[in-house]
């Protein structure tokens, strides 16, 4: 008999997260060379069917509270937490989202343990557990695919119609295969005149922006510093007319006390202490995408002041799509503000009234905010991820969950993302007490 067990939860925080913390191939390494009993709760949607679990050795069935530590994709109902557990999961709680304080809230009351992926950092705070570079992936091919559809409703036809959003193709490579075919035509037939230079701007150079710079990098084009983007609107374009750019932390901020150099890590420690410079190079953008890690304590690097002044006058900008895959509410870019779903993945944000409206016609940037992108690839997301996270799963599972947290037994990197601890909140995360209430 097992000395311990782990629960695999079905995801149904809507219908398109069709995620799996683990596969049924890794399950079933974790079954014969680990010992550890595996329950999976049955699901419709999820990528990899019941029967896959249960041909490898999982017992596929609703009740999975035989275990003690419960694994899952994103959040989970108030009213599904159970007294005592310890779950593992994206909980989007440790900057104090709101919309998850509940959640959080119901785990303290009920004595339960969260570790968040999210915060599974090594001795030099680097992710160890992430989808980053999937939904990067997916989100430019999503912005690309809206880009298309906002140029069609003002008249101008362009390759990017031939693409369609990730969720629809087959696999990655299928989409990956449509954007070539794309570049080609571009290559072909250059670009309308009206467009050129045609710039994609990237914030940030980590795993999602370098998904996204991934996808972006198929199609015919040239890359610029910020600094050099007036340059491009000084001569002709080329016919294909291109560009991308990619912001980096010295692109994005200056220190507000002039005469003070740029000092990166100073900008990390001390963020209050800079001010965003990224809405000088906006107008030169047709498209935005923003792949950067941000907390509140971090500069606003869009306003809604900024883009009401953009869009005040009587000339068109050249924004036409932001991509914010990173979907902080009211966050970095203050145009998004609501998450959307993959059905409906699109709204124009009107600067003038703050208001969104679903589609892509309007006087404003079409943004694109699908809450979890990484769900629109579930099949090579959820290989990767599990590959990973297996590494972590028999000593998560065999922590000590009964005694103080200093005597648990999580190794170090996973006690860094342990949120709750036996419903209190670990002394890394204390300052989300308030939030709590």
């Amino acid at each position: 008999m097992p000395s311990f067990a782990i629960g695999i939860r079905r995801e149904d925080i809507n219908k398109w997260e069709r995620r799996a913390p683990l596969i049924p191939s890794h399950v079933r390494e974790l079954i014969k060379s680990r010992g550890i009993e595996v329950y999976v709760q049955p699901s419709a949607i999820r990528i990899f069917p019941d029967a896959d679990y249960a041909a490898e050795g999982a017992r596929v069935q609703e009740n999975i509270c035989p275990s003690r530590v419960v694994f899952a994709i994103k959040e989970i109902p108030p009213e599904s937490i159970e007294k005592d557990k310890a779950y593992v999961l994206f909980s989007h709680t440790a900057k104090g989202q709101p919309h998850n304080m509940p959640m959080l809230r119901r785990m303290r009351d009920l004595g339960c343990s969260l570790i968040d992926y999210e915060w599974i950092v090594d001795e030099l705070g680097r992710r160890i557990l992430f989808f980053g570079g999937f939904a990067g992936q997916a989100g430019m091919i999503d912005t690309l695919w809206a880009l298309g559809r906002r140029l069609e409703i003002e008249g101008i036809k362009t390759p990017f119609l031939g693409l369609d959003q990730t969720w629809r193709y087959a696999s990655l490579v299928d989409a990956l295969e449509k954007v070539a075919a794309t570049a080609e035509e571009i290559d072909q037939k250059g670009l309308p005149d009206r467009l050129r230079p045609l710039v994609c701007g990237f914030l940030g150079y980590g795993h999602v922006s370098s998904g996204a710079q991934g996808v972006f990098d198929h199609l015919p084009c040239d890359e610029v510093r910020p600094a050099e983007l007036p340059g491009l609107f000084e001569k002709t374009p080329k016919a294909r007319g291109l560009y991308k750019v990619v912001f980096k932390e010295e692109d994005m901020v200056r220190p507000r006390e002039r005469g003070h150099a740029f000092d990166l890590q100073d900008f990390y420690d001390h963020p209050e202490k800079y001010e965003s410079i990224v809405e000088r190079s906006i107008p030169y953008l047709t498209l935005l995408v923003n792949g950067i890690f941000w907390t509140p304590k971090f500069p606003k690097y869009l306003t809604r002041k900024f883009l009401r002044g953009l869009y005040a006058g009587k000339a068109e900008p050249r924004l036409k799509v932001i991509g914010d895959i990173t979907c902080d509410i009211n966050g970095s870019l203050e145009s998004t503000i609501k998450a959307a779903d993959s059905e409906n993945p699109c709204y124009v944000y009107d600067p003038e009234t703050g208001a969104a409206m679903t589609g892509f016609e309007g006087r404003g940037p079409v943004v694109m905010a699908v809450y979890n992108l990484p769900a629109e690839l579930p099949l090579e997301s959820s290989t990767y991820f599990s590959g990973r996270l297996k590494e972590y799963v028999p000593a998560i599972a065999s922590a000590d969950y009964r005694g103080e947290f200093d005597a648990c037994g999580l190794p170090p990197e996973i006690r860094r993302a342990v949120i709750l601890y036996r419903g209190r909140l670990t002394p890394s995360y204390g300052y989300l007490a308030p939030s709590i209430g």
